[in-house]
């Protein structure tokens, strides 16, 4: 007895886009616009994947590079523009045989996504450092040496010393394992950009906590950066106890 389409539909729809091939051999011949359509369906899907595969392939040509040395560490942060809250880093080891899929830049991807690609990277992750450094801190010591304060605790908080360090853009100083730069690394490196993805992540959930405490300042929605919106709370309720001085003088 025929299948009928939502039947096909249904199967189709439980299974891996590995497995669509058996599908193209029982389908084939089937003569129904709306099974060809699924058919079609199918194939735009196995090829959006063979092209994020490549894309993620060309994106481990520096993990391929120094995979020699041993355990490779990708570096980034988020939070060195907010006019309040922390900046946070983030140090990610990924293994050699890496298979996760999406890793980019954490600006390119929809929050659903970050927080999805989250949890795989702490799943799959040989180890993951985060570090931040306060608005006061930010405050007392300048946002660049206090990114790089973040980045040296992230580093510190690994459970394995990687050989290398990928960092997005910079070369952090006070530490001794070699270092290579790379300008616009989170699009460039899956290790960077696993970094940047986690370190996104963690800074927006603590944005959000803070929220529930001073809604008045929008943070769930601006996560600490200058809108005009913000910038007229901190005018009209004066600035929080996450604001950084040294960012909104200007303001108040």
């Amino acid at each position: 007895m025929m299948k009928s389409i939502l039947e096909i539909k249904t199967e189709i729809a439980s299974a891996s886009v590995d497995e669509y091939g058996k599908f193209y051999q029982e389908y084939g011949s089937d003569a129904r616009t709306g099974v060809r359509r699924l058919l079609e369906q199918c194939r735009k899907k196995e090829a959006a994947l063979s092209k994020e595969k490549q894309r993620t392939e060309k994106m481990k040509t520096y993990e391929h590079q120094y995979e020699h040395l041993g355990y490779l560490c990708g570096i980034d942060e988020v939070g060195r523009g907010p006019l309040a809250g922390p900046v946070v880093a983030c140090a990610v080891i990924l293994p050699r045989d890496c298979d996760i899929l999406y890793l980019n830049d954490s600006k390119q991807l929809t929050a659903k996504k970050r927080e999805e690609l989250y949890d795989v990277i702490l799943q799959k992750a040989v180890s993951v450092g985060i570090g931040m450094a306060s608005p006061a801190r930010i405050d007392e010591i300048n946002i660049l040496q206090a990114t790089y304060e973040a980045m040296r605790e992230a580093v510190s908080r690994l459970s394995v010393v990687p050989q290398l360090l990928l960092n997005d853009a910079v070369t952090i100083p006070g530490i001794q394992i070699p270092q290579v730069p790379i300008i616009k690394g989170d699009a460039k490196s899956v290790s960077i950009a696993a970094a940047s993805i986690v370190a996104k992540v963690t800074r927006d959930r603590m944005m959000m906590e803070y929220d529930g405490v001073m809604p008045e300042y929008g943070f769930a929605s601006n996560k600490g950066y200058g809108s005009q919106s913000h910038i007229e709370a901190i005018r009209k309720y004066g600035p929080s106890p996450i604001h950084r001085a040294s960012f909104i003088k200007n303001f108040i």
